[in-house]
């Protein structure tokens, strides 16, 4: 049986945690950095991602985004009212950000209207063969894996990674300041939100998974929570690299205005 887990040193600091899930964060981090250092976050930062590769992106991710709160549901079904404190920890943390997922949907609706996308459109996004290969994963694990498996693949990882990526795009004012201004607070507030907001959640999801497993699990679960961490690493780097390659498609103009973008990230 594991020694239980209750965290006394600071949220944010991963040595506050078991051995084994430092030693599962640090194994990730390489995948983690293919995705939130990707080439799309950096051109969308500068306000140099094309047009067509950014509608991609925001169609692409919206299943994500959609159905977010029912993964967490999901996850809030397998729970039962004082059985362990990680459950209790986890009951508390779920609902309290199902409400917020449900409002950060309507922002990123927001977000799409910026480069004229509809609700509709973004709805016609869905297909497991493309972008929205995330979200089948993220419903599969929620579906089928343990709460510890399930939390660690969604809200540790999604939520993380998309804190960093959101605070890389917000470090500079130059997207914000490239839309209109009349546009400009409701197109970019998902982005805003996401940049600070995510700052915790990717911790106490954490704290969760090390709540619920304890100090020393059987090998078959940590290597269970690893392999989920890497899956939503690997099939949210899969959605960036489709919506990124819509820069090498397009009109003459916009496929020559991406070439000279190309060939800027080359030389740096």
């Amino acid at each position: 049986m594991t020694q239980p887990f209750r965290r006394t040193g600071a949220l944010k600091d991963l040595r506050s945690y078991p051995l084994w899930l430092q030693t599962v964060v640090a194994g990730t981090e390489r995948d983690k950095r293919r995705v939130v250092e990707h080439e799309l976050f950096r051109l969308m930062r500068d306000a140099r991602l094309p047009k067509s590769a950014m509608r991609k992106f925001l169609t692409g991710a919206w299943p994500t985004i959609e159905q977010f709160p029912q993964f967490m549901a999901m996850n809030l079904r397998k729970l039962s009212v004082g059985e362990s404190p990680g459950e209790d920890l986890a009951r508390r943390y779920l609902i309290h950000n199902i409400r917020v997922e449900q409002k950060h949907a309507d922002h990123w609706i927001d977000w799409a209207r910026s480069v004229d996308l509809s609700l509709n459109d973004l709805r016609r996004g869905d297909d497991i063969d493309g972008p929205a290969a995330l979200a089948h994963w993220c419903w599969y694990v929620c579906d089928r894996a343990s709460l510890a498996v399930a939390v660690a693949a969604t809200n540790y990882a999604i939520e993380g990674s998309t804190g960093e990526w959101a605070c890389l795009v917000c470090s500079r004012s130059t997207y914000a300041d490239s839309l209109p201004e009349e546009i400009r607070g409701s197109a970019t507030r998902w982005l805003r939100l996401h940049a600070e907001y995510d700052d915790n959640h990717p911790w106490e999801a954490l704290e969760i998974v090390a709540t619920l497993l304890g100090h020393s699990p059987p090998a078959s679960e940590i290597e269970a929570v690893r392999r989920a961490i890497r899956s939503t690493y690997y099939y949210s780097e899969m959605g960036l690299n489709l919506a990124a390659a819509e820069m090498l498609h397009g009109s003459f103009e916009e496929t020559a205005s991406n070439a000279s973008t190309l060939g800027a990230l080359d030389a740096a």
